[in-house]
């Protein structure tokens, strides 16, 4: 009855999906933001650069895996977005971010995950977010979907290598 997996389920259950996805997205950003550390001066740099407006609230959490939704609708529905929690480097949760233990101390997958806090923010919050991000992995799958587009790019923008930077280094060494 509730198999994500077909498009005709996909239209009609999406808005019931949705609110029990920002339910589950609200319960775990309790969990990071209660148990997570706060940015360091270095991140609520990066934080800002990628247009979050409280990036003191954000806290991460090192976890070993992603949590993925314990109820087989909201598991179904990762899995059918290729949304894959155990395996993804981290997952934005609004202020709260997990990050994979693997992926800690990499600065362009944790500015990636600032640009979705932004994105948040900018949205207005977790229902409007979940709802634009949700339906742009549906419809194009995650890879193409503007908003994961949008994180990758302010990423590499604010991570990328200045060459100017490393000539100087190289110059005064």
């Amino acid at each position: 009855m509730n198999d994500f997996r077909a498009p005709t389920t996909m239209r009609v259950n999406f808005r019931w999906y949705l609110a029990v996805a920002a339910s589950w997205v609200l319960s775990q950003e309790r969990v990071i933001l209660r148990k997570g550390v706060p940015l360091t001066a270095a991140q609520l740099a990066d934080a800002r650069l990628a247009g979050v407006l409280h990036p003191e609230r954000v806290r991460l959490l090192r976890v070993e895996e992603v949590p993925l939704p314990e109820g087989p609708e909201l598991r179904a529905m990762a899995e059918a977005m290729d949304l894959n929690g155990p395996i993804a480097p981290g997952m934005t949760l609004r202020y709260g971010i997990y990050v994979r233990a693997e992926s800690w101390g990499k600065r362009q997958e944790v500015v990636h995950k600032l640009a979705h806090t932004a994105q948040y923010e900018r949205l207005g919050g977790v229902r409007t977010f979940l709802e634009c991000y949700l339906y742009q992995c549906l419809a194009v799958g995650k890879a193409a979907a503007p908003l994961e587009q949008e994180a990758t790019e302010i990423a590499q923008r604010i991570c990328k290598p200045t060459l100017a930077l490393g000539r100087a280094c190289l110059k005064t060494s």
